[in-house]
């Protein structure tokens, strides 16, 4: 099975960002206009068809929403406790609370989970739901770690709802509450976006990737490599036993907890310049290796699960 999962989910994910890399490095492509395109067009497309096309109950909800709220309060206590162990400035210690809080659900965490979940939709609508709730994580906690003083409550919510992938969850919702039949000439194009994310998804990390430059390997490198890909799945697992949670919930929580540091840490630190360089290493170092952790804790959640 472990071998099935590397050849079968993590390989196909690893040529597709190798290859964004290496057609970034020959033919500089404007990344900012590919992820335009993937957060308004495509990333919409594929949560509302899954969304449409699944039903998830009341109390089911509200266990995923239990779940996140837990799981990210273990995952904050656990950061401000290494980086005041560490002792660490204040731009370090945003780097190393960012970096363990926040992860990668969107171009990594969506793809993997198409993958794992290909025949069972409710898988991806999980990852969809855990999307929506580490964007609004990222624009109220991440960027209170960077400026050390949060945006005020309207800017939070003001860029929360401009985020596309919130309106097609609500659109999918909705649709599919209310059954409401989308005729073909619709659906189609729907559907061949949705298709056309993951592709062009991991594309896109590839060649984001291939910009980070390898300087040094710092310490908070080092605790948030431990902190993301160890400590995050191993508390993940903690709260899953706790509320009680089993079965395919239980197995995409799980493997969601294993995905590495967003690259939004990045993006963030670059327009706010607190320590961009480090965050850009943090999310380099992390992928990389998540390509291991991520395997592993796919195999244990068909085990476990």
């Amino acid at each position: 099975m472990f071998i099935y999962i590397l050849l079968d989910v993590i390989f196909p994910i690893l040529i597709l960002t190798l290859t964004g890399a290496v057609l970034q490095r020959k033919f500089q492509f404007s990344l900012k206009q590919l992820s335009t395109l993937i957060t308004y067009c495509l990333m919409p497309a594929a949560v509302f068809v899954n969304i449409y096309n699944i039903s998830i109950q009341i109390n089911l909800f509200f266990q995923i929403i239990y779940y996140l709220i837990l799981y990210s309060l273990a995952l904050i206590v656990v950061s401000n406790i290494i980086s005041k162990i560490l002792k660490l400035d204040k731009g370090e210690s945003a780097a190393l609370k960012n970096s363990i809080s926040l992860m990668n659900s969107g171009n990594y965490g969506l793809p993997i989970s198409q993958l794992v979940f290909s025949h069972n939709p409710l898988g991806f609508s999980i990852q969809v739901f855990i999307l929506i709730f580490q964007n609004l994580l990222t624009y109220s906690y991440g960027i209170y770690n960077l400026l050390s003083a949060t945006k005020s409550i309207g800017g939070i919510i003001q860029s929360f709802l401009r985020l596309p992938v919130f309106h097609a969850l609500i659109l999918g919702i909705l649709f599919q509450a209310f059954t409401i039949p989308i005729p073909n000439s619709i659906m189609i194009p729907l559907d061949q976006l949705a298709d056309g994310f993951v592709a062009i998804a991991l594309l896109l990390l590839g060649a984001q990737l291939s910009n980070i430059k390898l300087h040094f390997f710092h310490r908070v490198i080092t605790w948030s490599l431990i902190g993301r890909l160890f400590v995050g799945p191993l508390l993940a697992l903690a709260v899953i036993y706790l509320l009680n949670i089993d079965g395919v919930v239980a197995q995409s929580l799980f493997i969601a907890s294993s995905f590495p540091t967003s690259r939004n840490t990045s993006t963030i630190a670059m327009e706010y310049q607190i320590k961009p360089e480090l965050h850009a290493q943090v999310v380099l170092f992390s992928t990389l290796l998540s390509i291991i952790t991520v395997t592993v804790v796919i195999y244990f959640s068909y085990i476990l699960f």
